[in-house]
Formats: C-alpha cells, structure tokens, sequence
C-alpha cells in the first residue's frame, strides 16, 4: 500500500487538532469526521478506512464508544485506531488499549511520531490483509482439491 493509497479518517471536534494532523500525513487520503456519528459513517461505507486516529473526548459519542462500535463491527473490526487524545491518565489508556486501539498518542502530538506510528500501523495492516488473502486463497484450493479427491472413484 503506497502512502498516498492509504485512507486515514481522522476524528477530532477540534479543527486545530485536525489541521495539525492532517499537515503530518500529507501524503495519505484524508477523511475528516468531527464527531462520532459522522465517523462510524464513514468507518462503515463501503471502502472503510486503512487506519483511524481518534479523539476521546468529544460531544455526543465519546472516542471510546466509537472504538468499541468499530471493533464490534466485521467491518471495521481490523482497522488500526488510534487514539489522540489530551487525557493522560494510565487508566484511560489502558481503557483505549484493551477496546482494541493499537496505540495511544498524548496531545500536543509531534509531527513526526504521528506519521512513524502511522506508517508502522498501516504497514501491519497491509501485512495482515495479505496473509488474510493468501489463508483464504489456501482454503480455497484445499476445499476443491477435497472435492476432487472426493469425486475420483474408489479401488
């Protein structure tokens, strides 16, 4: 997956944060969502994002409700999110961990950590996707050299 291929949706209310965001990953697709709703929307269309960086606190549905959602849904169940939040205690990273984030970055975030960390994530996932690929191209072959097998006749 080349960078500008991938897609990053990013979900903050605060339109600073996302334009600081969006200058550290110029070189992917950005999809902007500034509140909950709007990015299990997004999250859910048919081509679902390549990795998600999400806001905890937010108006209406929190970051954690919306990772949870995600992480419920086939959909989305496999998309790297990570959280980018201001809340610093232990416990709400430990919270966003165990939801099924793959990482928790502190604001005010740098530049260059977002994008490392992006890059390591979405190249995991492509890895992912591929191996995803090359099991069910094996079951495939496996299943019709079953039947076949099962078709020859017995001796």
């Amino acid at each position: 997956m080349q960078e500008n291929q991938a897609t990053i949706l990013i979900v903050d209310d605060e339109p600073l944060n996302i334009d600081v965001l969006r200058g550290a990953l110029h070189n992917y697709k950005i999809k902007v969502a500034t509140h909950g709703e709007m990015a299990l929307k997004i999250a859910f269309l048919p081509q679902p994002p390549d990795l998600i960086l999400l806001d905890v606190k937010m108006p209406g549905m929190d970051g954690h409700e919306v990772c949870r959602r995600l992480k419920d849904d086939p959909r989305t169940v496999n998309v790297p999110v990570i959280f980018v939040t201001a809340m610093k205690d232990i416990d709400d990273e430990v919270k966003g961990l165990q939801m099924g984030a793959v990482d928790y970055l502190i604001k005010p975030v740098k530049a260059e950590i977002v994008l490392a960390r992006v890059q390591t994530y979405l190249k995991l996932y492509q890895q992912s996707k591929m191996l995803e690929q090359i099991l069910n191209q094996c079951t495939s072959e496996l299943t019709a050299l079953r039947e076949l097998l099962a078709q020859r006749p017995t001796q």
